[in-house]
């Protein structure tokens, strides 16, 4: 079997460590659930904290890759509050090999509703982590 993408392998291991060494200072964040971009390492590894606290039974299933590496998707499945939900990180590599911008998108429009509310729930806590850069 093929090594793990990186990312996946800490997601998975919910090692924040290594997430966060993973993202780009100036990474930028576009959720699923919220129509502006989040800027920046604090805020983009709150929500990914705040992510890995809401969502349940989290599987990838499917790795596709780019060629050229800096590009990368990920397909997962979750359940969140009882809604199962399809999903989508896609990756893009800045030169050094970090993460500068990570979009997700999930369907179906029930699990979005789920997610966005478990996420606003959490954004509290997510504002405090990201201005205490936790």
């Amino acid at each position: 079997m093929a090594t793990k993408h990186p990312f996946r392998a800490a997601v998975e291991a919910g090692d924040e460590a290594a997430l966060n060494a993973l993202l780009a200072d100036d990474v930028v964040f576009t959720s699923p659930v919220a129509f502006k971009p989040y800027p920046g390492k604090p805020i983009t590894a709150a929500i990914l904290r705040g992510v890995l606290r809401v969502f349940e039974d989290f599987t990838y299933v499917r790795e596709i890759a780019d060629p050229d590496g800096r590009d990368h998707a990920l397909v997962f499945t979750a359940t969140v509050n009882g809604k199962k939900l399809t999903g989508c990180d896609f990756l893009h590599f800045d030169e050094d090999g970090r993460i500068d911008d990570l979009m997700v998108m999930v369907r179906p429009l029930s699990a979005a509703n789920a997610l966005a509310e478990a996420m606003n729930a959490q954004f509290d806590r997510i504002g405090r982590e990201a201005a205490e850069g936790v």
